[in-house]
């Protein structure tokens, strides 16, 4: 079990990544920019998701706003299986079973792979949320032939993973490969 450190964060710690408290709920950083508006300080563009039912907003915050870091909870589990409506999950400590809805997991449902360990992210002792590791393995179930055409840049073709999920791959990928796809926006890695 891994504890999150509790501070208040100002507009400029809300980096990709960061967990903070929202009105209330659990928010993770999803993109960040900011810019400077000379005497009027900065102001700091985000797109920020909710931890605990998914939806995702574009905020706009300014000068001296202050955040309480989210005070989040990691326990290891392993995902057993979906229906169509939940995600369930085993704790790895205590082997109790739990569920979580899809529309809670969000796009990270087209990662997970039965009998995968995966992060659970508590909130006040509910469970809310998964983090899967960056990098995983999965295997190629359709990688249609290459198309022979215009070699200016990098030259990708869509597979489908064993998930069922379709990604951008190079050409040289065919059925049956392993890969390593990065969790975090779908792409394509290595071969496994």
């Amino acid at each position: 079990m891994l504890f999150l450190p509790y501070k208040m964060l100002g507009i400029t710690d809300l980096k990709n990544g960061t967990k903070f408290i929202y009105e209330g709920d659990p928010y993770t950083v999803l993109s960040y920019s900011q810019s400077k508006m000379g005497r009027g300080g900065s102001v700091v563009k985000v797109k920020i998701k909710n931890l605990k039912t998914g939806a995702t907003l574009s905020k706009t915050f300014q000068g001296a706003e202050k955040f309480e870091s989210a005070d989040l909870v990691r326990k290891s589990a392993t995902y057993l299986y979906a229906d169509e409506a939940n995600a369930y999950f085993m704790d790895a400590t205590t082997f109790d079973q739990f569920s979580l809805p899809l529309s809670q997991i969000g796009e990270e449902k087209k990662f997970l792979v039965e009998n995968t360990p995966v992060d659970i992210i508590y909130f006040s002792d509910t469970p809310i949320n998964i983090d899967l590791p960056i990098k995983m393995k999965f295997g190629v179930t359709s990688a249609p032939p290459a198309v022979k055409g215009n070699s200016a840049g990098a030259i990708t073709k869509k597979i489908v993973l064993d998930t069922g999920t379709e990604i951008d791959a190079p050409i040289f990928i065919k059925e049956g490969d392993t890969i390593v796809v990065d969790t975090r926006d779908g792409s394509y890695v290595e071969r496994g």
